[in-house]
């Protein structure tokens, strides 16, 4: 779906993909497409991705804390795979 899209952006057109590679829900073993096209196109010339962490939450100040746990509680689980 990804390529589908990126593949449509036509002359004077800008392209905007917002997501959060943290919440995707797919099945085990189901590849992102937004995972996938950051590993295909992150070095590609007029293309730019910006990528935030929790010190650039700007909701209440617990919101930062539970991103903060979620990313500990990843690595930890990564770690243990």
């Amino acid at each position: 779906q990804m390529k589908m899209f990126l593949t449509r952006i036509g002359f004077g057109s800008t392209a905007v993909v917002t997501g959060d590679i943290t919440q995707i829900d797919l099945p085990k073993h189901t590849e992102s497409g937004l995972r996938q096209v950051i590993d295909v196109l992150n070095n590609g010339q007029d293309i730019g991705f910006t990528f935030f962490s929790s010190s650039d939450v700007v909701r209440h100040p617990l919101v930062q804390r539970i991103i903060s746990a979620y990313e500990k509680y990843e690595q930890s689980k990564s770690k243990n795979e």
